[in-house]
């Protein structure tokens, strides 16, 4: 292994590119995607993410490229691609084999490979390893080596960045782990925890999300009981909160890469070792169940003052699976869009940090491009609580909605407003 490292960064999406750019102040690397266009748009020096400015970019010693064969000659190679799962809910480890492969095929004896995508305990060792060396002929633990680092990249957040937070590392033996704690400690004043195994960081990073998720679940339940009660969740939450060791969790949509999909990593492990994950996909079931109960209560709320209508038009404002972020994946709002569409609503979606052609591609969703309209809206929708819905006036609001209308505030940003009493409120 070598004591001058050379880096290559595969994958640059939210998790890839700002590592590279960090890495770069201190090493010589190269970030690769198979995404041509993504590699033309971050060489002009713009990452439609947000997570790197374009001053960061263009100022960057990183090269980046789509050519497999930039990789060669280096000696440690960070793997950062997706790792979601299929329409039944199972791993789905086709970027992570891909990626595997063409790193064996580039390899050379002495590499280090890393992994920082979340993955259920074995994977790295078991499948990545037995991949790297079919591709490239060498001998896993004695010509390349393994490590793991677990992503802790939470898209839009400014101060828990990449080179702020701790990096969990673990490699293969001793020199990988402490290598790999040289290098991640380069960008982060040393902020290194060294695991004990590479199967301990893989399982450290899948129950970070999972525990989350479940605790996400416990206020989602609770949300639709006070709903029963006639009382707000966040009016409670907020009581609540004044309790020293209180948790304070939010309820909601919970979409998004990583709380929507990694407890689905951990649950298929726990079945193939022939248990039943009785808590994490209890947690699952309510927080995917939580678009029914959402669209229906705003459903009944409309249709209760005005028992007639029959195609309500709606507005939702708000498409990307969390505030003041342009990250679509995984967002549960489209799930809200097709109840209310089942239950006769014609729906409108409006959201300025979403990309249209985005929305088009994998939702054929078609984005207002402002929030003028001819026509009020029987019912608007805040889905997602951007700082530009936050700042909306209630004049501004008041004006997408039909007398007798319906305001519905998922998240609760407006619920400290009086609004005109023509209009009803409703919120969780």
């Amino acid at each position: 292994m070598s004591e001058n490292p050379s880096i290559t960064i595969i994958g640059l999406g939210y998790v890839g590119l700002p590592l590279a750019v960090h890495l770069a102040k201190y090493f010589k690397v190269t970030g690769f995607d198979i995404n041509g266009d993504r590699v033309t748009e971050l060489l002009n020096g713009y990452d439609k993410t947000g997570e790197i400015s374009s001053p960061e970019l263009r100022n960057s010693t990183l090269h980046l490229t789509s050519n497999v064969d930039d990789l060669i000659g280096h000696n440690v190679h960070i793997i950062t691609v997706p790792t979601p799962v299929d329409k039944n809910n199972t791993p789905d480890l086709t970027p992570v084999r891909k990626a595997s492969e063409t790193i064996g095929k580039i390899i050379q004896p002495g590499n280090i490979v890393v992994y920082e995508s979340t993955v259920y305990p074995g994977v790295t060792e078991d499948i990545c390893g037995p991949l790297l060396e079919k591709y490239s002929k060498l001998k896993c633990g004695k010509d390349f080596f393994l490590g793991y680092s677990p992503e802790r990249i939470n898209p839009g957040d400014r101060e828990h960045t990449v080179d702020a937070i701790t990096k969990v590392v673990a490699g293969q033996n001793l020199a990988v782990s402490e290598m790999l704690a040289n290098i991640y400690g380069a960008m982060n004043g040393g902020k290194i925890f060294v695991a004990k195994n590479i199967k301990t960081a893989e399982a450290a990073k899948v129950i970070e999300n999972a525990q989350r998720d479940i605790n996400i679940a416990f206020v989602n339940e609770i949300a639709i009981i006070f709903q029963k009660l006639g009382i707000s969740v966040y009016d409670v939450l907020e009581a609540a909160g004044t309790k020293w060791n209180f948790l304070n969790f939010q309820p909601g949509l919970v979409g998004g890469h990583c709380i929507g999909v990694d407890p689905y990593y951990l649950a298929h492990c726990a079945t193939s070792f022939g248990h039943d994950p009785k808590v994490i996909l209890s947690g699952r079931s309510t927080n995917e169940s939580m678009s029914n109960a959402v669209s229906t209560a705003i459903h009944q709320t409309l249709k209760a003052k005005n028992p007639d209508i029959s195609k309500p038009r709606t507005l939702i404002l708000g498409l990307t699976f969390k505030e003041d972020v342009p990250d679509l994946r995984n967002t549960k709002v489209t799930d809200i869009i097709s109840e209310l569409e089942s239950l006769g609503h014609i729906v409108d979606v409006h959201d300025p940090m979403a990309d249209p052609e985005e929305a088009e591609e994998f939702f054929q969703i078609n984005l207002k491009h402002s929030l003028e309209t001819d026509e009020a809206y029987d019912c608007i929708i805040g889905a997602v609580p951007h700082e530009g819905y936050l700042n909306l006036t209630n004049i501004s609001i008041e004006q997408l909605v039909k007398p007798s209308g319906l305001i519905a505030d998922m998240k609760g940003m407006w619920r400290k407003r009086e609004f005109d009493e023509r209009y009803s409120y409703w919120c969780l």
